[in-house]
């Protein structure tokens, strides 16, 4: 009797080797439940070796995280040398009307064109386009109201663009320098008695 079903596999002795060599052939990243799946161990064990990966810095070799996926990417520091190896070249940088736009997405994301445009104060839909053809940003869902407009969230992208592994590595906001204080005029009423003669 032959059967179409797979060998079972006992779990692997070295787990952490096993979740390396998964994550170096996946072809999209894989979620922690995937990990499971395939090695056959709890969720909870195959998160806990991936923070003990992460928390590991001193290799090439960096763990990524990006919503429930996790992938392996190169070590920021390395990016230069990296992009003269694949004969990449430097992507234009990025304008201050991106950056903007980025930071507004990544902080309050989801959030429509809308709510970034209230927040800049000018119109985004330009901006938002270059960005999303750069794989920097990306729909994630509608919001529930009339005309259900986009909602937009960064990607891995972002994450390996800004050298980062988590979203949780952005600084806090209450610890970035607040902008430059622009002078206020005080509005009084002007003495306009002595004006005529």
């Amino acid at each position: 009797m032959t059967t179409d079903e797979p060998a079972s596999l006992p779990p692997p002795e070295n787990l952490r080797l096993t979740l390396e060599a998964l994550l170096l052939v996946a072809e999209s990243p894989p979620s922690i439940r995937t990990l499971a799946r395939v090695t056959g161990v709890s969720d909870a064990l195959v998160q806990s070796i991936i923070e003990e990966m992460e928390a590991d810095h001193s290799g090439g070799i960096r763990i990524r995280r990006h919503e429930h996926s996790v992938a392996l990417v190169s070590a920021p520091e390395a990016a230069p040398y990296v992009e003269r190896l694949l004969g990449l070249d430097t992507p234009p940088r990025l304008s201050r009307a991106s950056l903007e736009t980025l930071a507004i997405i990544a902080y309050h994301q989801p959030v429509t064109r809308d709510q970034v445009e209230r927040v800049r104060g000018v119109g985004a839909s330009g901006v938002i386009r270059s960005l999303r053809a750069r794989d920097l940003i990306a729909p994630s869902g509608r919001l529930d109201t009339p005309g259900q407009p986009l909602l937009w969230s960064v990607t891995p992208r972002f994450l390996d663009h800004f050298g980062l592994s988590a979203l949780d590595q952005l600084p806090p906001l209450e610890q970035l320098e607040p902008p430059a204080e622009q002078a206020v005029l005080p509005l009084e009423p002007r003495d306009t008695a002595g004006d005529r003669t």
